[in-house]
Order: structure tokens, then C-alpha cells, then sequence
């Protein structure tokens, strides 16, 4: 249980931090906002196990996830556009 909220708060300053390095405006709540540190931590975790950088199975880091959670912004951005 402690894990689960350990990776939302996580996600929660991943997904401000990339909110607040990305410019433009994301207009999303703090749950949405988690959600994307947490996702982004997903898709970090899955390139970095595609390109080598992590062993399948293991966690992305701090700063991998807010890379992450930044990529997710731009494609939202993208898709929101069209």
C-alpha cells in the first residue's frame, strides 16, 4: 500500500515538474498531473528498456519520468491540435 502511494506522490512532482518545463498552457488538475508523472514514468521505463538503458522489469528514474511525462505532453499536444 505505502509502495502505491510512494509512486503517486512520485508521479505527482514528476508530472508538476514536466508541466512547468514544457511551455504552453496544460490546463489539468493535481490528479491528472499524477497521473501523467506516473504514465510517464511507464513510457520512460518502456524506451529505456528498448534502447538498453534498463533491464526489463526495472523502475525508470527521477529524471527519466519527468522526460517521460514531458513526451506524453507533447503527443497530448499534438493530438489535441488536430
Amino acid at each position: 500500500m505505502l509502495s502505491i502511494i510512494g509512486t503517486l506522490v512520485i508521479g505527482l512532482i514528476a508530472g508538476a515538474i514536466a508541466r512547468a518545463l514544457k511551455p504552453g498552457n496544460d490546463a489539468m488538475g493535481w490528479v491528472m498531473t499524477a497521473l501523467l508523472g506516473v504514465a510517464g514514468s511507464f513510457v520512460a521505463g518502456y524506451l529505456g528498456a528498448a534502447l538498453g538503458l534498463y533491464s526489463p522489469g526495472q523502475p525508470a528514474g527521477f529524471i527519466a519520468s519527468v522526460i517521460g511525462a514531458i513526451l506524453l505532453l507533447l503527443v497530448w499536444g499534438f493530438i489535441k491540435k488536430q
